[in-house]
């Protein structure tokens, strides 16, 4: 047989072996995308993910909703820049105090609390709990965002028993150590944030809850 010939067989052959994996590619059985299902299926066309018309359904109401969430999310990011614009320093530091306080009570959701010692339910916590300051921020506003001064503490002993100063300071001697505790009472030098820190310090603490809730989860 001569050289052409030999080629053209392989070519032959070459074409018969595509057209058998293409077939089993086709006949090749995958899982339907939608969680609740997962049947196993026979795709009429590569982009076909869904096993009936049905799933087809959920998966397009799930990616209809899924876009919702994704316009309401950079509609609300724009509004929250344009709002930015007319906030005043206070505004950013009453932010930045709730996303740190936020912080501290879910720092703190499976301990005591810092002055009384009792527990509560921790899902109750938002409700049921402050973020209390050892040296207040009324007294010490340089140190409203300093972590060993702030822990979590029931509402009644923070706001309806005075802080119960005597005894946070005997639990947070218990917690952190004397030698922390005399330090935060010995820090008297004022902190000075710009507007810029501040809303680095939001995020921070966004940021820090968020990982701390996911590492919980």
């Amino acid at each position: 047989m001569k050289r052409g010939g030999f080629a053209r067989s392989e070519r032959i052959e070459d074409r018969e072996v595509t057209k058998i994996k293409t077939k089993a590619v086709r006949e090749k059985k995958h899982k339907c995308a939608v969680r609740t299902c997962h049947a196993e299926f026979v795709r009429p066309a590569p982009f076909v993910i869904w096993c009936s018309p049905e799933c087809g359904t959920v998966l397009a109401m799930a990616k209809l909703e899924k876009q919702k969430q994704a316009a309401a999310s950079a509609e609300r990011k724009d509004r929250e820049q344009k709002l930015a614009k007319f906030k005043r320093k206070a505004d950013h530091v009453a932010d930045c105090q709730k996303a740190f306080n936020a912080w501290v009570r879910f720092r703190d959701r499976d301990l005591p609390c810092i002055c009384c010692g009792r527990k509560t339910d921790a899902v109750s916590r938002g409700g049921t709990w402050d973020a209390g300051h050892y040296r207040s921020r009324g007294s010490a506003p340089h140190l409203r965002f300093e972590p060993d001064n702030c822990h979590a503490q029931l509402k009644k002993c923070n706001r309806y028993d005075s802080g119960r100063a005597i005894d946070y300071r005997v639990g947070l001697i218990a917690r952190i150590g004397l030698a922390r505790v005399e330090a935060l009472e010995a820090d008297n030098e004022p902190r000075h944030y710009t507007v810029d820190q501040l809303i680095a310090m939001t995020a921070h603490y966004k940021q820090k809850l968020k990982e701390l809730k996911s590492a919980a989860a």
